[in-house]
């Protein structure tokens, strides 16, 4: 575009609203050095992270953010939306079935709620998908996993958080989604045109 634009302007609609031209040394600029706030937050989610996958190893990590990112891109059908209470109920339903499984068992344990039903359903989905066949092994990491993402959705909420998708949210900023644009990448066409 090569014009000039107000310094509000290029500070609260650069990316957003403005297409900026990759060679601006202020978009460089703002790219090297994020608001405090983002940084803020960002060092939260990575200590949170830190404790949940707190002594796994590498194929138990693995499977932490295989399951949080079949979480983080769960849609639900319609206008339903879930909460860190089912996310918590789905992964104590699958850890359940799966340490019965690998006692010999075999029960499927249900969840209460007709959402945590449905993430239950699509995080079992994603786990078969994994597994490969591979076994009591995998469905005891499986397991385990599970157990560290419900523990993780009921600490968020006794730790007082407000927002019932606390979990969700950081799942959301944490986990990259394949193919997806990230946020601070610009639009395709602009979409204010500046005189």
């Amino acid at each position: 575009m090569n014009e000039q634009i107000c310094a509000v302007c290029c500070g609260t609609k650069r990316v957003v609203e403005i297409r900026c031209p990759s060679g601006c040394p202020y978009l460089a600029t703002s790219r090297e050095h994020p608001p405090a706030v983002v940084v803020k937050q960002n060092r939260q989610d990575i200590g949170l992270l830190v404790t949940f996958i707190r002594d796994l190893n590498t194929r138990q990590s693995q499977l932490f953010f295989l399951t949080a990112t079949a979480i983080s891109q769960y849609k639900p059908a319609g206008l339903e939306s879930i909460v860190d209470d089912d996310v918590a109920e789905a992964a104590a339903a699958v850890a359940a079935t799966f340490e019965t499984a690998s006692r010999g068992v075999i029960y499927e344990h249900r969840p209460s709620s007709a959402p945590a039903e449905r993430l239950m359903s699509a995080l079992k989905a994603a786990l078969a998908e994994a597994s490969g066949g591979a076994g009591s092994a995998f469905e005891r990491d499986a397991a385990l996993i599970l157990r560290r993402i419900e523990d993780a959705a009921r600490r968020m909420r006794d730790a007082g958080q407000t927002n019932p998708r606390a979990l969700i949210a950081l799942l959301d900023r944490v986990v990259h989604h394949a193919g997806e644009t990230p946020p601070d990448a610009a639009p395709e066409t602009p979409r204010l045109i500046v005189p």
